[in-house]
């Protein structure tokens, strides 16, 4: 079982009940075990983060990444967090929201490829 940090837990709920549209539009094409059967969680704490996306069985984060994400500070972080999620074996895939507006087809195949 992943461990995560105590005080993330409310402001998770608070993320899953305000979803950004991208998030919303992802969440209905991979919620309810659509992708091979595989179980997602929104809004997932993970150690001192965090993240959007976690399928425990694909050992896989998603990510999805708005303007602010693309500042040197956004990067930076954004590098720390891939980081530690990696360290306890999970792979990250980062997706903008343009990529979720333009191509969620492209998006929901590059999920199902790491699955």
């Amino acid at each position: 079982m992943l461990q995560y940090n105590n005080r993330s837990k409310e402001y998770s709920k608070q993320l899953r009940n305000n979803m950004t549209d991208a998030e919303k539009m992802l969440w209905l094409k991979i919620r309810g075990k659509q992708l091979k059967g595989y179980q997602f969680y929104r809004q997932k704490p993970i150690g001192n983060f965090i993240v959007d996306f976690y399928c425990p069985k694909g050992n896989l984060v998603i990510e999805l990444d708005g303007g602010q994400r693309y500042s040197e500070e956004g990067k930076v972080k954004d590098n720390h967090r891939d980081k530690h999620m990696e360290s306890i074996g999970l792979r990250v895939l980062r997706f903008s929201d343009r990529d979720i507006f333009e191509n969620l087809k492209g998006v929901i195949e590059k999920i199902w490829s790491y699955l």
